[in-house]
């Protein structure tokens, strides 16, 4: 008998067709999913189901569109600092695709590409070429290292090395739509079972839909092939640190070279001193203040005279046959950065002794790190947000948002944090805001903070590439209306009954 409920109905449909372990509702679990850390309340979902291949997952959305219940899907919820695994809204049905579908399909060593579910972490891809001893490497985020690849590609995450672009590194996909049907991208929507190209291919003939479902509610990705980089016979780790606030034109205008001639092929990163130091101090004024205040000038300097690090350090990596073939190239970058008349290098050798610089050097090299994490104990109650802005590379348009940005974060009495991630013309400027989330006023001041960078950077034409799930419809309100129109025209067309996550990233 229909119990009026439709979250019920749903639930006990689900578990008919693909078995009780399929879907729960218990309240223990409930409350997990919805755990957040954010400055706004949990976000309870309806309930959670674990699908174990495109098959069931085709079940639940034509089940969704039945009982006309909302799914919010996700790969493994470790999207910290941007929701976690907590839906959009609260009552959604958050689909954990990470739990049952977590396979390497395929590891293709000759032409450098994997075929990977949504549930397989970067610590398990790493894990399975380790095992295979495989000529390829991954590009890992600075963590957490059991994220899911496929699903920091679809929010266009980054990571390290040459193909930090996961999204860019992503080619052919396999999406339920949420009108239930079952689409290929790329070569892949060729009819039959086989396709040598779907995933090396990018250009198909007709309209390239993979970029649909990146940031969006149009489809759940079930599968996507991944490009892996051949692992270079050596990798150098470079750091250079430098000691005022202001620096920081100068380094991007150095940067800007190296990265628009390739002489690095890394992404290099720009990153000043409590955005590193969080991971592994705590901030030593926070009970002076009961966190009311941002810490002051002379407490980051003690801090910085401890680890050995300036107010910016500079991070990024060299390929080569070996150590010595790399020196030269080494040399070469060390006398272009110290040019600027200020700073200095730190050798490797001793960037190994500094644990904050742990996170760049394993990222660099292909090795999962959790190491970043740690930024959550900076100040208690473990709050945090991100906010992923950018600029030109240009070194007085990077410097003059930062003045702006840190007098924002300091108005609200909260630390700045910011690592520029710089490729050849672009900066993306990932801010992390660490509060405390048992304090009610400092998380208003976190939330206040947030959106007043949020203003910042709109005003200036600049826009988020990434975003809380509690600020989707605050970022969408800055969009161009007919931006948002052509959204809501997709989402009628792809999936009528709106049954997949209705406003995240703010598309109804």
């Amino acid at each position: 008998m229909p119990s009026n409920d439709p979250i019920i109905d749903f639930a006990s449909a689900v578990a008919a067709e693909l078995g009780a372990d399929a879907i729960t509702i218990g309240d223990e679990v409930l409350d997990r999913y919805g755990e957040h850390t954010l400055p706004g309340p949990d976000v309870r979902p309806g309930a959670v189901a674990y699908p174990d291949s495109t098959a069931a997952v085709q079940t639940l959305v034509r089940l969704a569109n039945r009982f006309r219940v909302q799914l919010y899907p996700i790969s493994n919820g470790q999207n910290i600092g941007l929701g976690t695994r907590s839906p959009v809204r609260p009552g959604q049905v958050v689909v954990d695709l990470g739990r049952r579908m977590n396979r390497i399909l395929e590891v293709n060593e000759e032409l450098g590409y994997c075929v990977l579910e949504p549930g397989v972490s970067f610590r398990a891809m790493h894990d399975e070429l380790r095992r295979r001893e495989s000529r390829l490497m991954i590009s890992p985020t600075a963590g957490p290292s059991q994220g899911s690849i496929l699903a920091n590609a679809l929010d266009k995450g980054g990571g390290s090395g040459a193909y930090a672009d996961h999204f860019g590194m992503s080619c052919g996909m396999e999406v339920v739509l949420g009108n239930g049907d079952v689409i290929r991208t790329g070569d892949g929507s060729l009819a039959g079972d086989a396709h040598p190209n779907w995933h090396v291919s990018k250009y198909s003939f007709g309209p390239m839909l993979d970029g649909l479902f990146s940031q969006s509610n149009f489809g759940i990705v079930t599968r996507m092939g991944m490009w892996l980089m051949p692992r270079p016979p050596h990798i150098e780790p470079f750091f250079f640190t430098f000691p005022d606030d202001e620096d920081l034109a100068g380094i991007i205008d150095r940067i800007r070279p190296l990265k628009q001639t390739n002489f690095v092929p890394t992404l290099i990163r720009a990153t000043n001193d409590l955005y590193l130091l969080s991971s592994a101090a705590t901030h030593p004024e926070y009970a002076a203040s009961g966190g009311a205040r941002t810490l002051s000038d002379e407490g980051r300097a003690a801090l910085r005279r401890e680890y050995g690090l300036g107010a910016w350090t500079v991070s990024g990596a060299l390929y080569g046959a070996s150590r010595e073939a790399v020196e030269p190239q080494l040399e070469r970058v060390a006398r272009h950065f110290l040019a600027l008349g200020k700073g200095r290098r730190i050798p490797l050798d001793e960037a190994e002794r500094i644990g904050p610089l742990h996170i760049a050097i394993n990222s660099n090299t292909g090795v999962p790190t959790d190491s970043e994490l740690k930024m959550l104990g900076w100040r208690p109650g473990g709050g945090a947000i991100w906010l992923s802005a950018g600029s030109p590379v240009v070194g007085e348009v990077v410097n003059g948002f930062q003045r702006k940005a840190r007098r924002i974060c300091e108005d609200h009495g909260l630390e700045y944090l910011l690592s520029n991630v710089c490729g050849a013309r672009f900066a993306r400027s990932v801010h992390a805001i660490l509060y405390n989330r048992e304090d009610a006023a400092e998380t208003a001041r976190a939330d206040a903070c947030y959106r007043a960078l949020g203003e910042l950077f709109a005003s200036s034409g600049v826009f988020v590439g990434r975003a809380p799930t509690m600020y989707h419809g605050f970022h969408q309100a800055q969009r161009m209306p007919e931006f948002v129109r052509a959204c809501s025209s997709i989402k009628a067309a792809l999936d009528p009954n709106g049954v997949i996550a209705p406003g995240k990233y703010g598309i109804e």
